[in-house]
């Protein structure tokens, strides 16, 4: 198998670009697809693990493949979410460092869509798009897709629903001959009709990595609780991964808010990030995760998809996902990029009999985790408490007469005395 860029037939300002944001070797993925869509003219369909470098694999050859000295669209990139849009534009971007001529743009719903109908008025060679906003364009006739010859699906099997109405219209608006790449980490059966019904009759097939879709690297842990000690013990489990990076899993919208405030109650760095959230909102959010500035982040799983940083530890999943691929795509948020990581199911004693089953349609093995016992609980929670303490900005509205009193009563105790009595309190109460 090829070992570099060079051998797999990229160009050298594309190597220079990836050598530049320290990608110097090929990942499975990006080996085997890369010389397909190169020398290839059919479609392809690929299927690899979330977090195996699928963005290289199709974004670098669609800039190679581009006529760079033609100024209209030329590929389309269709994903889920706009989270995952913003990223995969400003990897295509950052690849295109070295090729100053290719023009890109990221057109997504949740923000102002005249700024986006102004930007295509400019040159622009490849276009990001979610399925609705793209549509909404095309019926403005803001967009003009006719001559692009490059299709490409990324995350499909997260955007079957969107894509049922919408790829229609989209397929319709561009050329006969276009190729389509689809990528994606699962393949339900929703995604078989959809190769059938718009790829040709043979689209070449890749699978990298997929004999352990589970995720090599991951260490899978489950721990039965009981509902009154659920957010106890995912407190306990904080605790001990402080200062590392992760993200919590929820089901619902609300489910989110209320953890996030949970956390924040405790004083953990933390952040929520769901559909419902304004765009600037979410971009704020993400932005303060991917830089270090907030260390948790609390997710439904669409708002997640398409997240990508690399030093994200560990993933809780506070409620057992609902379907197999799901399970993949979440524990997927880390590991990245052939790092280890660590995957926590948070679950009630009726759904351990479901274990097995991913198990088993994953091709993984779960332990046990060693829940903490009700005086470690308690131990933490009293730790959480002094936190919060310690934490806390003083009040400069109080009667600063009442002030000193209390000065007066505490001003003879040592720290070491004040902090006994504090504790000696808390215990008490």
């Amino acid at each position: 198998m090829a070992t570099s860029f060079l051998d797999l037939g990229v160009i050298a300002p594309l190597q220079t670009a990836l050598n530049n944001l320290a990608i110097t070797t090929p990942t499975d993925i990006q080996q085997k697809a890369i010389p397909e869509l190169f020398t290839s003219k059919k479609d392809v369909v690929a299927l690899a693990k979330t977090g195996s470098g699928k963005t290289v694999a199709f974004g670098v050859p669609l800039l190679q493949l581009i006529d760079r000295t033609n100024p209209t669209i030329q590929a389309v990139i269709l994903v889920p979410t706009r989270e995952l849009g913003q990223q995969i534009h400003a990897n295509i971007t950052a690849f295109a460092s070295e090729l100053p001529e290719v023009t890109a743009a990221v057109i997504c719903g949740g923000v102002p869509i005249k700024p986006q109908i102004e930007r295509l008025t400019k040159s622009t060679q490849i276009v990001v798009a979610t399925p609705g906003r793209l549509i909404d364009l095309m019926k403005r006739g803001a967009i003009n897709i006719k001559n692009a010859n490059y299709l490409v699906l990324d995350e499909a099997d997260e955007m079957v629903t969107s894509l049922k109405d919408g790829l229609d219209e989209i397929v319709a608006a561009m050329p006969n001959n276009r190729r389509t790449f689809l990528f994606s980490a699962t393949m339900p059966g929703a995604i078989k009709q959809l190769i059938q019904k718009y790829m040709s009759k043979n689209p070449i097939h890749i699978e990298a990595d997929m004999e352990t879709i589970g995720h090599q690297g991951i260490t899978h842990e489950y721990v039965v609780v009981e509902p009154i000690e659920k957010l106890d013990v995912l407190m306990h489990f904080l605790n001990s991964r402080m200062g590392e990076r992760g993200i919590i899993f929820c089901k619902t919208k609300a489910a989110v808010n209320k953890l996030a405030k949970n956390l924040a109650i405790h004083k953990f760095s933390s952040g929520a990030l769901h559909g419902s959230l304004s765009q600037p909102i979410r971009d704020r959010i993400m932005g303060q995760f991917r830089e270090g500035h907030i260390d948790i982040l609390v997710a439904t799983d669409l708002a997640a998809r398409g997240i990508d940083v690399k030093e994200i530890t560990y993933v809780v999943n506070y409620h057992l996902p609902e379907f197999y691929d799901m399970y993949v795509h979440r524990s997927g948020r880390t590991a990245r990029a052939g790092a280890t990581g660590y995957a926590l199911t948070i679950l009630q004693q009726e759904e351990v009999k479901e274990i097995p089953e991913f198990e088993e349609e994953l091709g993984i093995s779960f332990s046990a985790f060693a829940k903490a016992n009700p005086q470690q609980l308690e131990d933490n929670n009293t730790l959480l408490w002094a936190k919060k303490i310690f934490k806390t900005k003083p009040n400069r509205d109080l009667n600063p007469a009442l002030v000193q009193k209390i000065h007066t009563i505490f001003h003879h105790l040592t720290k070491e005395e004040l902090i006994d009595k504090l504790l000696a309190q808390k215990v008490s109460s």
